[in-house]
């Protein structure tokens, strides 16, 4: 397997709130703590954990939108000399797919001209091969080609999430960063964006790094499984393993989060809820 990106020790820090008395330091708030990660040519790694859990800066530090406070990032095992040269690697190699597909597009500009700019600039194709590779383009995502010549408020959020797929993928990155693309659609769109970003992670045999907060959706997605918390990786390992099996006990507290259906299943998790917090009790005493 060829390592397309991996992160060694990654640490971050921002500053914290302002001092209250003169004189007094700025403190820095540490949002991760020596994050290592590894992601494979054609393999799809999940992140999750709950909000502030730092799965965002995680995935900006990868793409050098933020800066390292400590550890480095090495695209082809080759690290990068400083923060510029970080983000000059990341563009080379990476795109990355936002929550919002409302904000991630000009609305001044048809989508035929979004995917033709990127196919210029990336691909350095001619203005008649650009605007056939956006209809290939088109029929990537499964939208008409009648859809070219249509601006973003024409769209459904769904569809504008496709939109920003094939803006993505014509750029030919190696790693596709999905910082929860899929959190803002309904139930019945996200089943067919999975079944698009398998498809095509196959067909490109593209390297994608999917962060999400719902652990049935990235299981689904994932080969790998890191759960985060507080800005460190708490466990990792193969998707379906850490699901059923889960070693840290934050890890086994998300999957009992999990809404399900059955009222006894719901039951079993209230008692084992109720036996840990006396044995804390317990504990404590």
């Amino acid at each position: 397997m060829t390592t397309v990106v991996e992160v060694r020790d990654a640490t971050v820090e921002f500053d914290g709130p302002p001092p209250t008395r003169l004189f007094q330091r700025r403190p820095k708030i540490e949002v991760l703590h020596a994050v290592s990660v590894s992601i494979d040519q054609g393999e799809t790694v999940g992140l999750v954990g709950e909000s502030g859990s730092g799965k965002s800066t995680l995935a900006k530090a990868l793409l050098g939108i933020v800066p390292l406070t400590g550890g480095e990032v090495l695209w082809d095992g080759e690290p990068s000399a400083d923060a510029k040269a970080r983000r000059q690697q990341a563009s080379a190699h990476a795109q990355m797919v936002f929550q919002d597909p409302y904000s991630a597009l000009n609305p001044m500009m048809t989508v035929r001209d979004a995917l033709t700019e990127v196919l210029k600039t990336r691909q350095g194709l001619d203005s008649n091969a650009a605007r056939n590779e956006a209809r290939h383009l088109m029929d990537a995502v499964s939208l008409p080609h009648s859809s070219l010549d249509r601006y973003p408020s024409e769209f459904s959020g769904g569809q504008r999430q496709r939109i920003v797929i094939a803006r993505a993928i014509a750029a030919r990155p190696r790693l596709l960063v999905c910082d929860e693309p899929l959190s803002a659609l309904d139930v019945t769109t996200q089943g067919r964006m999975i079944a698009l970003l398998g498809r095509l992670r196959a067909e490109l045999n593209m390297a994608m790094l999917f962060i999400g907060h719902d652990l049935n959706v990235v299981r689904q997605m994932s080969d790998r499984m890191l759960v985060m918390y507080h800005g460190q990786i708490l466990e990792q390992g193969p998707a379906d393993e850490v699901f059923e099996r889960p070693e840290h006990p934050y890890t086994r507290r998300l999957i009992a989060s999990i809404p399900v259906a059955d009222p006894e299943i719901q039951r079993t998790r209230r008692t084992e809820r109720q036996r840990a917090q006396s044995t804390k009790e317990e504990t404590h005493r």
